[in-house]
């Protein structure tokens, strides 16, 4: 069983969707940083300093805080301005996807359009032929 488990985890399809996964992970933090440090506050900026990060509505009559960790500790709130960001994280994410694999569809496409050359053994015989015909 141990020998059965040792060929499924290191045939390369495997190995591969792990390496993939892992930098799956590390983009995704990139992205989170991006959108987080980067793009909302410039959102935030652009629609009179609002913090999506702080944004949110109580669910709880005894909800009164101003900001969404204390409004945490008060009662239940909906986080709708995280949902926001993480709706922005994800379509980031899928555009990039979305053109990392247009790239890959129109570089499978140039390869498929190429001819490729015959083989030796078939350039012999069609220059024999040709020979023949004379």
């Amino acid at each position: 069983m141990l020998k059965e488990f040792k060929e499924f985890a290191f045939k390369g399809n495997v190995l591969d969707l792990a390496i993939g996964v892992i930098i799956a992970g590390a983009f995704g933090l990139i992205v989170k940083s991006l959108v987080d440090d980067i793009i909302m506050p410039i959102v935030g900026a652009i629609t009179g300093g609002i913090d999506f990060s702080n944004m949110f509505a109580p669910l709880a009559s005894d909800v009164t805080a101003s900001t969404l960790d204390a409004a945490r500790e008060q009662g239940a709130v909906l986080a709708y301005g995280n949902f926001i960001t993480a709706v922005v994280n994800f379509l980031i994410v899928a555009f990039i996807l979305f053109m990392v694999v247009r790239s890959a569809n129109s570089m499978k496409k140039k390869e498929e359009a190429a001819p490729s050359a015959p083989p030796a053994d078939v350039v012999l015989l069609t220059e024999i032929r040709d020979l023949l015909k004379r």
